[in-house]
C-alpha cells in the first residue's frame, strides 16, 4: 500500500469518526499474514498481565498449529500489536487487545482458539500440587490472572471433565501461601460453575463440595463444613456406588472434622470404615492404606 493510500484511508477514518488507535490498527491487521492474524487473535484470549511464551505455545499445540509461531511472534512486536517485556514473556495493550479480540469473533476458528485457550490453563493448574513449594508458587504466579480467565471468561470452553481444574489451580495457589481468603472465592465459584453445568449429577459437585468443606475447616469454620461433607459423601455414594476410593476419602473427611471438633466417638466408626473399604478396594500394599492406619492412630492417640 502507497503512502498517499495510507494516509487517505486514515483521513477517511477519522471523518468518520474512527479513533486514530482503530485505524491504524485497522491498516496493520490487513498487512498481516494469517497466521499472524490468528496468532494475534490467540494472545487477545490471555488476561491484560505478562503473557509467558510457554503458554502460548501450549495453547497453539492443543489446536495443532504447525505454522512458525516465534516469527509470527516477531511481526507482532515489530508492528506494535505486541509488546516484549523480557525475554519469553510478553504483554498486549488494553486497547489493542479489545480490538483484537472482535477480530477473533470473527475467525472462523474462533472455538477451536478458546478450547485450545482453556486446554493450556487445565495442563498448568494440573501441575500446580495440592502443597506447593515456594519455587513451584514462584514458577507459577505468572499463570494465575490466566488460569482466572478460563476459569471465568472462557469457562463454557473447558470440557465437562475440565471444568472443575482451573478453580482448583487458583484455589491451590493461594492455599499454599496460607491466603485463605483469596483461595475462598475460587472453591465458591467452582461449586457454583459445576452445579449450574451439572446440577447435582457429576463427582465434580463432590469433589467442589469436598474442597470448600476443607477451607472452611482450615479456617475453623466446622460447623460451615460439616453439611457440606456429608452432602459430598451421600452424593459420592450415589453417583459412584458405596465401594469407590473416593467414598473411603469422603469418609475420611468427615471423620477429621469430627476430631478436630473433639468428637471422637463419631470420628472412630468413620476411620475404621474407611480403613476396610481402602484395604479392600486397593489392597494391603498401598499408600493410601497408610494413610487410613495413620488417621485411625492419630484419632486413638
Amino acid at each position: 500500500m502507497m503512502l498517499a493510500d495510507i494516509l487517505a484511508r486514515l483521513q477517511k477514518q477519522a471523518s468518520a469518526g474512527e479513533s486514530g488507535v482503530a485505524a491504524a490498527f485497522e491498516l496493520n491487521w490487513e498487512c498481516l499474514e494469517p497466521e499472524a492474524q490468528k496468532l494475534a487473535s490467540l494472545l487477545s484470549l490471555f488476561a491484560l498481565a505478562p503473557i509467558p511464551w510457554s503458554m502460548v505455545e501450549s495453547a497453539a499445540s492443543y489446536s495443532q498449529w504447525e505454522f512458525d509461531l516465534k516469527a509470527n511472534c516477531t511481526i507482532l512486536v515489530e508492528r506494535y500489536l505486541l509488546q516484549e517485556l523480557a525475554e519469553d514473556t510478553y504483554q498486549i495493550h488494553d486497547r489493542i487487545r479489545e480490538l483484537l479480540q472482535q477480530k477473533l469473533e470473527d475467525l472462523a476458528e474462533t472455538n477451536e482458539l478458546k478450547r485450545g485457550y482453556c486446554q493450556a490453563m487445565v495442563a498448568v493448574a494440573k501441575d500446580i500440587p495440592y502443597t506447593p513449594t515456594l519455587v513451584e508458587i514462584a514458577q507459577v504466579t505468572l499463570a494465575i490472572p490466566h488460569l482466572g480467565e478460563a476459569a471465568t471468561v472462557y469457562q463454557a470452553w473447558l470440557s465437562d471433565d475440565d471444568l472443575i481444574w482451573p478453580f482448583i489451580g487458583l484455589a491451590r495457589f493461594y492455599e499454599g501461601q496460607g491466603a485463605y481468603v483469596q483461595a475462598l472465592p475460587w472453591h465458591e465459584q467452582s461449586l457454583s460453575a459445576t452445579r449450574k453445568r451439572f446440577e447435582d449429577e457429576h463427582p465434580s459437585v463432590a469433589t467442589s463440595l469436598n474442597n470448600l468443606a476443607l477451607l472452611y475447616e482450615s479456617q475453623g469454620r466446622y460447623s460451615d463444613a460439616e453439611p457440606l461433607y456429608i452432602e459430598a459423601l451421600a452424593m459420592t455414594k450415589r453417583l459412584l456406588g458405596d465401594e469407590h476410593p473416593s467414598v473411603a476419602t469422603s469418609l475420611n473427611n468427615l471423620a477429621g472434622l469430627y476430631e478436630s471438633q473433639g468428637r471422637y466417638s463419631d470420628a472412630e466408626p468413620l476411620y475404621i470404615e474407611a480403613l476396610a473399604m481402602t484395604k479392600r478396594l486397593l489392597g494391603d500394599e498401598h499408600p493410601s492404606v497408610a494413610t487410613s492406619l495413620n488417621n485411625l492412630a492419630l484419632l486413638y492417640e
